[in-house]
């Protein structure tokens, strides 16, 4: 494996400068994978002899993927190295150092689509109304999963929370692009966070301003989120693996299949496209037909026209 520049040197210089622009928009771990993407291909081209990013070019950078997907990168790893590397070489255009951006020439790498199955409404609803001890944690963990199920959130989303993001029947929330929604509480999950708010003043830490803390009073962390969600659903006996994101898709599955509404369960999921919806939802092209035929006034003029002709 190439070994990345020192921090002095010239290629990651200009790394670091195309970081500190996007830390302004994107959260902490896209900047830290973005970081790791970038700091392979510097890497790689200074391992060339290169001391500068403008030998960029179609050539490299293909030699630079294909050895990364020979190591045995994932797709999906892959894909979003690709992304880095667009934008970094957006951020060198723009300055100067590129005439044109090589990875518009570059083949995006196809992704096997691995969509979590949602959990069922049933054993759901019993995992989720199983008691606790009533201690402050058991509280916040009550909390967290009612608001996971009732709002669609991402880990993400959640974690970032403020106390002052919480309004009584809806919550507001930074999504992807840090692109702010508002989506609604409902009923159990109020309940459930008025509880914790009861008690969250005996771990919280003066001037803490996030929903969800730790035992040490400072917000909780993602990766301790996603160990008490494990933990949980062990303790409460649900026989499958549960982790943020299945609550997520169960939330989607569970409202579509109630209510139909794609369109209203792609502004609460905070999608910027209704495809991905779609994907994430597990609707099917038969799904869509239907509703452009129930829906649509040519759709349902050439139905009626069909009916008077026989």
């Amino acid at each position: 494996m190439a070994r990345r520049p020192a921090a002095e040197h010239p290629l990651a210089r200009e790394i670091e400068a195309f970081l500190e622009g996007l830390a302004r928009t994107a959260s902490p771990a896209t900047v830290s994978a973005y970081r790791r993407d970038l700091e392979a291909l510097a890497g790689f081209v200074a391992q060339g002899g290169g001391g500068d990013w403008a030998r960029l070019d179609v050539t490299l950078l293909r030699r630079f993927l294909g050895g990364e997907r020979s190591r045995g990168l994932a797709p999906r790893s892959l894909a979003r190295r690709r992304a880095a590397i667009s934008r970094f070489a957006a951020h060198l255009l723009e300055a100067g150092i590129l005439s044109h951006n090589p990875v518009a020439l570059t083949r995006a790498p196809r992704q096997p689509r691995h969509l979590p199955k949602p959990l069922d409404a049933d054993q759901l609803a019993q995992f989720l109304d199983a008691p606790h001890d009533d201690s402050p944690l058991g509280r916040r963990d009550q909390a967290m999963l009612e608001l996971f199920y009732s709002s669609g959130l991402r880990l993400a989303e959640l974690a970032a929370l403020d106390l002052g993001d919480l309004q009584p029947r809806r919550v507001r929330v930074l999504g992807k692009g840090r692109k702010p929604r508002q989506v609604p509480v409902g009923s159990r999950a109020r309940q459930a966070l008025d509880a914790w708010l009861e008690v969250r003043g005996r771990l919280a830490i003066d001037g803490e301003p996030a929903l969800f803390v730790g035992a040490r009073g400072a917000r909780l962390g993602h990766r301790a989120i996603q160990k008490r969600l494990n933990e949980l659903a062990r303790a409460r006996g649900l026989a499958e693996h549960l982790h943020p994101h299945r609550l997520r898709h169960s939330f989607a599955s569970h409202l579509l299949e109630s209510s139909q509404d794609l369109r209203a369960v792609q502004e609460l999921l905070g999608h910027a496209n209704l495809a991905t919806t779609q994907v994430y939802t597990r609707l099917d092209w038969q799904h869509l037909a239907a509703s452009y035929d129930a829906a649509h006034p040519r759709a349902r003029r050439r139905s009626d026209d069909e009916g008077r002709q026989r």
